[in-house]
């Protein structure tokens, strides 16, 4: 079957990195040390009888794939992959086989996947701290058990992610896709359970005011997660391009705040008074309560933590190149700087429950609304236009774009 692979050595990173200014991005999917492309593989097998065969029918490629074609992403991470992988981990579809020891799903069934590789999927005991939490996204096993290393389907030689026909998954990761709710729209599950645990992990307290840095997807569904779980929040958003920017506010942001005049808007709106040092841009005292950078560069982290309010909790949602910081606001105003990565068990309602389920439940439900941010859907075979729409999102009005394997 085709799948779309992802490759990468020591010599050809260094010599990626060396031609890029030569040839710029097309370097990483034409040429020699090109990072992506297309190969042909067998269909999966089950590795144990805990798994399930799926039959891919969506999957949505995410800004993360994208770093990680064009070599974006922190060498610290990279104990924790192995390569060759074949990519893609927001995905849905039909179970086709299964094991012996999988109950509680059948052939037919719909599912979503969450793509952990924790201990359980990892055949592992005692599980470790994080998975025992209901966490397996940042299980301490990443790199151990009885499969490659790999945080989760998509960057795991061992096992092929949802950019190809067919996959395996554990029984542990599947969730069942409810009826009324489309595999279109469902195959938006894993984006919107990072948003909701995001705005779980760092819930506003009514009052408060809030900045999202960023309104591309998961933008949005933070934007979106923040007026269900904490609707008296006002909502404010730093997103330059226009049509991101228009989206945010039609899903529920109340300010849009041009870049050149963050500081003076940001005081306006939270009250805060700014103090200009003798170089650099200004502080807050006063400010936000809660931000969430979806960015996470150097330039908005160190923004954020500017016009974040004492004590203030500043989400570190997107990640990429490693990051040089200013830390004094945080010393300054004894602010929290959380890591924002994957999904898992949270309470909500008086009942735990993944959120996994309960993105599904507000899909469903209409309260998140997905299908406007689905902008664009691909072939596999189209995979080089779909990374050019993704590279070039403000020319195309694209926000997600899903493979189709309808």
């Amino acid at each position: 079957m085709k799948a779309l692979q992802f490759s990468v050595n020591t010599p050809k990173f260094i010599a990626a990195k060396a031609l890029k200014p030569i040839f710029g991005n097309q370097v990483f999917f034409k040429g020699p040390v090109k990072t992506t492309q297309l190969v042909e593989i067998p269909e999966p097998k089950l590795p144990t009888q805990e798994w399930v065969k799926i039959k891919t029918s969506y999957c949505g490629f995410c800004g993360s794939d994208l770093n990680l074609m064009l070599l974006h992403d922190s060498p610290t991470a990279s104990p924790f992959t192995s390569f060759p992988c074949i990519i893609g981990h927001e995905l849905v579809g039909e179970i086709v086989e299964k094991g012996t020891e999988v109950d509680g799903f059948d052939i037919g069934d719909r599912v979503a996947v969450n793509p952990d590789l924790g201990c359980v999927a990892r055949e592992i005991a005692p599980h470790c701290k994080s998975c025992a939490s209901g966490r397996p996204s940042n299980c301490e096993n990443l790199a151990r058990g009885d499969l490659m290393p790999g945080m989760f389907l998509g960057i795991n030689s061992a096992l092929n992610g949802g950019f190809a026909p067919f996959l395996a998954a554990h029984r542990s990761q599947l969730f069942k896709i409810p009826q009324g709710l489309s595999l279109e729209s469902a195959a938006m599950t894993e984006p919107v359970a990072v948003a909701l645990q995001t705005v779980f992990d760092n819930l506003p307290q009514p009052g408060d005011k809030t900045l999202v840095i960023g309104s591309g997807v998961i933008g949005n569904l933070v934007i979106q997660s923040i007026k269900i779980l904490s609707p008296e929040t006002r909502i404010s958003v730093i997103e330059p391009a226009a049509h991101a920017a228009d989206l945010a506010l039609n899903l529920g942001a109340d300010d849009i705040i041009p870049f050149k005049q963050v500081f003076a808007k940001s005081c306006d709106i939270t009250g805060a008074k700014a103090y200009k040092p003798m170089l650099g841009d200004p502080v807050l005292m006063g400010g936000f309560n809660r931000i969430y950078d979806t960015v996470g560069n150097s330039s908005t982290l160190n923004l954020g933590m500017r016009i974040l309010a004492a004590f203030g909790t500043l989400s570190v949602v997107g990640i990429g190149k490693e990051v040089k910081l200013d830390l004094t606001p945080m010393w300054l105003k004894l602010q929290t700087l959380k890591g924002v990565y994957g999904h898992g068990m949270v309470t909500h309602e008086g009942r735990q429950r993944h959120v996994f389920d309960i993105a599904l439940e507000f899909m469903l439900a209409g309260k998140i609304n997905t299908n406007v941010l689905v902008t664009h859907t691909f072939r596999l075979e189209d995979y080089l236009e779909m990374i050019d729409v993704n590279m070039n999102k403000g020319k195309h009005n694209a926000i997600k774009t899903l493979v189709s394997f309808s």
